[in-house]
């Protein structure tokens, strides 16, 4: 039983999905962070004092002395620091990605004149059609 889980660790993906999902929940919470704490207050003082998280609609007010959580509103303020943190979070994420996955010097290619798609230069039959280029 364990030997058959260890192997499906090593011989499969799960280790670098699991190792990458720990990794995006702790880029995530540093991003929300610096969203949160860093960008979004200089952004609210420059347009006036505004507090983005405070931003709301209010459907229906709490009653005077109740529970102020029956308040029913729509927290658009919220939606907008998920949304510049989401921006931010996909922008590191394809940073660290651009870092991390290099792409090789592109080989020199030849047109197949038959499909006109590129093969590499050494190709004496087309991949795409097969055709004897």
């Amino acid at each position: 039983m364990i030997h058959g889980f260890r192997e499906f660790l090593t011989k499969t993906n799960a280790l670098a999905l699991a190792v990458g999902v720990v990794l995006g929940a702790a880029i995530g919470a540093v991003v929300n962070s610096l969203v949160n704490d860093v960008i979004m207050p200089p952004i609210g003082y420059v347009l006036g004092g505004v507090d983005f998280a405070s931003m709301k609609i209010v459907l229906k007010a709490a009653a005077a002395g109740a529970d102020p959580r029956t308040e029913v509103a729509i927290r658009y303020g919220s939606l907008i620091n998920a949304i510049i943190s989401f921006v931010i979070i996909a922008f590191v994420v394809y940073l660290i990605a651009r870092w991390f996955i290099r792409t090789e010097a592109a080989e020199p290619t030849k047109q197949c004149p038959f499909c006109r798609e590129a093969n590499i230069v050494d190709a004496s039959k087309c991949r795409y059609c097969a055709s004897a280029i």
